[in-house]
């Protein structure tokens, strides 16, 4: 059976994060069903989540992780997807933990087959929802599709940050490009707090300094980077070389990048668009909405993009303080947008 989280006593501070999650970005109506899928650790937040479904009055049901299987999951359990299956809606409210991807993507392949309008919140915590979750998700759309349809003519973008990053993507129309502004469709699930617009590249070069952070698992434990960024090479794609003070990072990122033959490949292009989002903070679910660009080596979302290529890993890295040229015309500046 599903659970029932306690939404008595409740932090007033995450309650406008909440709100804008179910109502904004998601839209959910009376007449529809929600699955929120939670783990203990962020039980807190799905609760507001639950109490603004409540007040909305649509059919529910609350999974918290644990109560289902061990952590960290091998398998999204079975009674969990089978009732995502059965909404229209869906949040994906937890933490992640080292080996956990492949059953966020048995999640997805849920949501992409039925069309669900699905909110990823991974690593979610009370900062975002009071900093990136309060965003004005109609401006931040409203931006979004205005540099969407820029992207979607241009060839070249090329980008440079006082700290190192030179470099150049080359795009196809063959290619999608990709908005997902916080106001999330049955077309495309999308993280919130939204705030991006992506594709899969069809060939890039150059030098990036992550200097922000970097995604999944080892977001959480090498955090904001400034101190000592990871700097990758990339030529026809593909990681040539990688450098960091931070040893440890840079050893567990090289064997991230090396599980199999496409986790070194830039497989996302990304440009940030969250406007409520002013400093990196060590979370890549808020940190890679920050105005400005960033990348993700691996899995290229074919099912989106039409990339012809997969990986079993995708790992996101945020720089800081961008310029941007899309074609040679300048369309951020000090990671601050001229559109």
């Amino acid at each position: 059976m599903p659970d029932r989280l306690t939404t008595d006593i409740i932090d007033a501070e995450l309650a406008p994060g909440a709100r804008n999650a179910i109502r904004v970005c998601l839209r959910l109506q009376p007449s529809e069903r929600i699955t929120i899928i939670t783990d203990e650790a962020t039980a807190e937040i799905a609760a507001a989540l639950q109490a603004e479904v409540e007040e909305v009055g649509a059919a529910h049901a609350v999974f918290v992780l644990e109560n289902y299987t061990e952590r960290p999951l091998t398998r999204m359990p079975k009674i969990i997807l089978d009732d995502l299956a059965q909404s229209q809606v869906s949040i994906f409210a937890a933490r992640t933990l080292t080996g956990e991807l492949g059953s966020r993507i048995e999640m997805t392949a849920v949501v992409n087959k039925n069309h669900i309008r699905h909110g990823h919140m991974v690593n979610i915590n009370q900062q975002i929802m009071v900093e990136g979750m309060r965003a004005d998700f109609i401006a931040v759309d409203a931006l979004s599709q205005r540099l969407v349809e820029r992207a979607r003519k241009t060839e070249r973008i090329r980008c440079q940050t006082p700290h190192g990053t030179e470099f150049e993507a080359e795009f196809s129309p063959k290619l999608k490009w990709l908005k997902t502004s916080g106001l999330i469709t049955p077309e495309k699930w999308g993280n919130l707090p939204g705030g991006e617009i992506f594709t899969s590249p069809k060939n890039c070069n150059g030098t990036f300094v992550i200097d922000g952070v970097v995604g999944d698992y080892l977001c959480a434990k090498y955090g904001d980077l400034a101190a000592a960024p990871l700097t990758v090479e990339v030529e026809n794609s593909r990681i040539r070389s990688m450098r960091s003070e931070n040893k440890k990072l840079l050893e567990e990122f090289r064997g991230y990048t090396s599980t199999d033959e496409n986790s070194n490949r830039v497989g996302e292009f990304a440009i940030g668009t969250n406007t409520a989002c002013t400093h990196v903070i060590g979370n890549i679910l808020q940190d890679e909405k920050i105005p400005g660009v960033h990348l993700a080596f691996g899995h290229p979302y074919a099912e989106h993009t039409g990339a012809n290529w997969l990986s079993k890993t995708h790992i996101d890295c945020v720089g800081r303080d961008f310029d941007i040229w899309f074609d040679g015309a300048q369309v951020m500046r000090d990671g601050k947008f001229l559109v």
